[in-house]
């Protein structure tokens, strides 16, 4: 079983990822909009672990800097058949991952070595089991999208598989309100 704490992009950039996993369905490529229980949405994931403490998570998180500008400018495979799309590593994007992992840490909440400030790749999944001719038809039609731009707008502590999901706490950009994120 796996948790994850996700960014979710803005309404434009999430459109745009669904009409690439739409593109890439129609070419024979499995993507996440038809992976298992068909409820997963387009995101960029900070931190992973087999469990999380919903709650807990969510303290020791307190408020995210949110809205973050990300930029995806390449196409990547994780062994196993895991594609993805690459956003430029910003100041931003990494300072906010540094300071969650800090967080995390700082309450004894364990996260996967692949999710650590020093191997960390961010990423946008787009499928889960590409493999070879499904590889060769599904990258020219990612860099037909490319570069994609859009912006990390909310987040939530999520379990897939036990059906769990809990928005976070964002911070206003002028930094003196919160507000929550409902059904993000």
């Amino acid at each position: 079983m796996v948790a994850a704490i996700e960014l979710y992009f803005d309404p434009v950039a999430e459109r745009r990822m669904r009409s690439l996993w739409s593109a890439l369905e129609a070419a024979g490529v499995p993507t996440l909009g038809n992976h298992t229980h068909r409820r997963h949405r387009p995101h960029l994931s900070l931190a992973v672990a087999d469990e999380f403490p919903h709650q807990a998570v969510a303290t020791a998180l307190g408020v995210l800097p949110l809205p973050v500008p990300v930029s995806f400018q390449h196409v990547g495979q994780f062994p196993g058949g895991v594609l993805w799309l690459g956003p430029a590593p910003t100041a931003a994007l990494l300072a906010l991952h540094a300071e969650t992992v800090a967080r995390l840490d700082g309450a004894d909440i364990e996260i996967w070595p692949l999710y650590r400030p020093d191997t960390w790749v961010p990423h946008t999944t787009l499928s889960m089991t590409a493999r070879r001719a499904a590889v060769a038809r599904a990258v020219p039609l990612c860099c037909d999208v490319l570069p994609l731009s859009g912006t990390l707008v909310s987040a939530a502590v999520v379990d897939h598989t036990r059906g769990q999901f809990t928005p976070l706490s964002l911070g206003l950009p002028d930094g003196k309100a919160t507000i929550r994120i409902r059904g993000a």
